[in-house]
């Protein structure tokens, strides 16, 4: 299998310089006011021209409305906008048709049932994303270090392109490929040196533990 790597939450040149070097294949900027790793379109749009040929933008929001998915699309023209609020397969399938961008959808995993429930977004979703529950009484959807069980996605019998993310670092990617399969792995915090500040030596070491499983 090829082994595609997305290093989201980043915020300085120098760490998009880092993920393509170390082969990761996606980078992720998220736009979402709560997060620690929020960016406003301004400050993506420079890192946007940063990113070299060859890897992929992707543009994290939770929960947007039409003006701010328009004036992404319009300042940043991502590869892919990733959804990880509780938007329903309509709103998808609404956004991906007028915008004419790939679309990803990030659902937490609780057990096996979650993962029958993503049959919903099956012909909507380009991708789905499957993460960790957030921490009870947390806003903030993703990137929260949090592992889930990753054996229910062992020989889970999948109907989209999906990606492992939720609590993975450059100790336990490889073990969590193994278990699980997965040809697509999402870190953002396991390769922080504070909340939504990067390690490029943790990005390295990541990618190379990821492609050595």
């Amino acid at each position: 299998m090829t082994l595609q790597i997305k290093i989201c939450g980043l915020s300085r040149p120098e760490e998009i310089d880092a993920a393509a070097q170390a082969g990761a294949t996606h980078i992720g900027l998220v736009h979402f006011a709560k997060s620690p790793r929020h960016l406003e379109l301004a400050a993506a749009r420079k890192l946007r021209l940063t990113v070299p040929l060859g890897v992929k933008t992707v543009v994290l929001v939770v929960n947007p409305d039409g003006k701010t998915l328009a004036n992404i699309k319009e300042v940043l023209a991502p590869d892919v906008i990733q959804f990880h609020g509780s938007e329903p397969p309509e709103a998808l399938e609404t956004i991906k048709a007028m915008f004419e961008v790939e679309v990803w959808k990030a659902l937490p995993v609780r057990g096996s049932s979650s993962l029958d429930d993503s049959a919903v977004y099956d012909g909507v979703a380009d991708r789905l994303l499957f993460d960790a529950p957030p921490p009870e009484g947390s806003d903030i959807p993703g990137g929260n270090g949090e592992a889930f069980g990753w054996s229910v996605l062992k020989d889970y019998p999948h109907r989209t392109p999906w990606a492992l993310a939720g609590g993975l670092n450059p100790e336990n990617v490889g073990q969590a490929i193994r278990e699980t399969g997965a040809d697509f792995v999402d870190v953002s915090s396991g390769v922080e040196s504070a909340p939504g500040v990067k390690d490029v030596d943790k990005i390295a070491a990541f990618c190379k533990a990821a492609r050595e499983a």
